[in-house]
């Protein structure tokens, strides 16, 4: 027997001028396995089909009038087996940051303004922890293109982001 979908209609808060994504994450994380997400909004979210792709979600979208879209994001067969949205080693074989950033309480593209201008500073194989409100999805290709590792993930109540930024040790980075 299929599971239902869970519906998230996320158009009353853009249309009051807030940004949805944390409750669509929340409600990604309490998907049961194998259930679907139906999501609604007031524009196609195609920012949000690489960021559920990496965790394991095909998506459908269509438009269903007047602006508004609809996108089922169903589990991939292999969702089980997803990795997580990091790059580099396990956090637990990392040091300890020796910089911390609290960023949120701040407006896009503020979080990440700081966070790059942060990251420039490390020397290899240090450590920056920077706390966020929301998942840094644009923030993470650019962390990528200069060569940092990361690892990135929701706190349990699901309330802030913490991510880890590493610049690679020397002798790693020759590798």
């Amino acid at each position: 027997m299929t599971q239902a979908s869970y519906e998230l209609d996320v158009r009353p808060i853009l249309r009051s001028g807030g940004e949805p994504f944390s409750a669509i994450m929340q409600a990604v994380n309490g998907l049961s396995a194998g259930q679907a997400l139906r999501l609604l909004a007031t524009f196609e979210p195609v920012p949000l089909y690489t960021v559920l792709g990496k965790k394991g979600f095909d998506h459908a979208a269509r438009e269903i009038g007047e602006g508004d879209w609809e996108v089922l994001f169903t589990p991939q067969a292999q969702a089980a087996n997803a990795q997580p949205t990091h790059d580099g080693a396990a956090a637990s074989a990392w040091p300890e940051p020796v910089h911390q950033l609290d960023n949120r309480d701040l407006e896009p593209p503020e979080p990440m303004v700081r966070t790059l201008a942060a990251v420039e500073e490390l020397r290899p194989g240090e450590v920056l922890c920077a706390l966020l409100c929301r998942e840094p999805v644009l923030l993470l290709p650019e962390l990528g293109k200069r060569g940092l590792e990361w690892l990135g993930a929701f706190e349990a109540d699901g309330t802030m982001y913490k991510l880890l930024i590493r610049r690679a040790a020397e002798r790693e980075a020759a590798k």
